[in-house]
């Protein structure tokens, strides 16, 4: 156990070696490269202000950081959601949260300059993230419900109930851009293909925040979520209460994930790959991928932005386009994968 413990150990520290990495050659790449001589002076020594240096520290650098708490959030929320659903092929967009939290983020976008009232003013720049949390909130409960067939949860339930709600959500989403005026319109668009073009300060706080928050809540129920592999009438042996479980992780994962959607907008499929590589490559131990799925979304989506900025520089292609490519048939082998290992009697491949 303790040698599982070290090998744990190594494996983290790899991946926060390498999540470093991606964050300095990511803050060096885009429409204007910045040497790494002059990343390190701009961190480290104060110099008087100009252009290049403020497009680093204003700009540059809030993206990648940013960057690398959406990927953390994102994929973490993908481990939850399948040890909670103990299916490898379930993640955030499945199930109706990103685009319930869509459709939450699309209401405030065309609605919000006519809402007023105290509240309203209170709420100011956290309107946004409130609405993209309740819309996520009641697609996934939703889901949940539908898919909670004589108190068990059925997986091909679940999937049926997810396309339902996510062509609900979508609808409604498109609504909005139909009836929205051009501005609201393209950004309700830009906000649908994923974008961290308006990474800034306040994002950073708000998803670092969030993301690190719902980590370190998530790892109090690793243990549970692995008793929960044996199945939920085993897990109430070992005194686990499934059912306040799955709602508190419910909670969590769609506060995690919202808080994300709100400043990025919809990224798929991340939480779907990072989980299930992380099996392959070591373990299904959910203490394990909790930590793993931080920092190895963080990387994935860095490179994944890098991309983004520099494959039709100086413009910027839409980073959800870019994940959909790569997820999709990552998505369609793990579902033949997982297929074919069903008769195994296991959860995890």
């Amino acid at each position: 156990m303790q040698t599982n413990k070290l090998s744990f150990k190594f494996f983290y520290i790899t991946l926060a070696i390498l999540l470093l990495a991606s964050l300095i050659i990511s803050a060096r790449v885009g429409a204007v490269n910045i040497s790494y001589e002059k990343i390190i002076s701009y961190l480290f020594t104060s110099q008087q202000d100009s252009i290049e240096r403020s497009l680093f520290l204003q700009i540059r650098l809030p993206r990648v950081i940013l960057c690398a708490f959406v990927g953390a959030a994102l994929s973490v929320s993908g481990a939850l959601m399948q040890a909670l659903f103990r299916n490898p092929i379930v993640e955030p967009g499945l199930v109706g949260t990103s685009s319930g939290a869509a459709f939450g983020a699309a209401f405030v976008f065309v609605m919000g300059k006519s809402l007023s009232g105290p509240l309203v003013d209170f709420l100011g720049p956290f309107m946004l993230p409130l609405f993209a949390f309740a819309g996520g909130l009641i697609a996934t409960l939703i889901v949940y419900r539908l898919s909670n067939v004589f108190g068990k949860t059925n997986v091909n339930t679940l999937l049926l109930a997810g396309i339902a709600v996510n062509a609900l959500a979508n609808g409604g989403t498109g609504f909005y851009s139909y009836v929205a005026r051009d501005p609201q319109a393209r950004s309700i668009t830009f906000w649908n293909l994923g974008t961290l073009s308006g990474a800034d300060w306040h994002g950073v706080y708000l998803v670092g925040v969030s993301t690190v928050v719902g980590i370190l809540f998530a790892l109090r129920f690793s243990k549970s979520l692995n008793a929960l592999l044996l199945g939920e009438t085993e897990a109430g042996y070992l005194g686990i209460n499934t059912e306040r479980m799955k709602l508190q992780l419910i909670l969590l994962n769609t506060f995690i994930v919202a808080m994300a959607t709100s400043i990025v907008g919809v990224i798929g499929f991340l939480g779907l790959i990072v989980p299930h590589v992380l099996r392959i490559l070591k373990s299904s131990d959910n203490r394990f991928l909790i930590i793993g799925s931080a920092l190895l979304g963080g990387i994935l989506l860095n490179l994944a932005d890098m991309v983004s900025r520099v494959i039709v520089s100086p413009s910027e292609f839409p980073i959800g386009i870019i994940t959909a490519f790569v997820g999709a048939p990552v998505f369609l082998f793990i579902l033949i994968r997982n297929s074919r290992k069903q008769q195994q009697g296991g959860f995890y491949a």
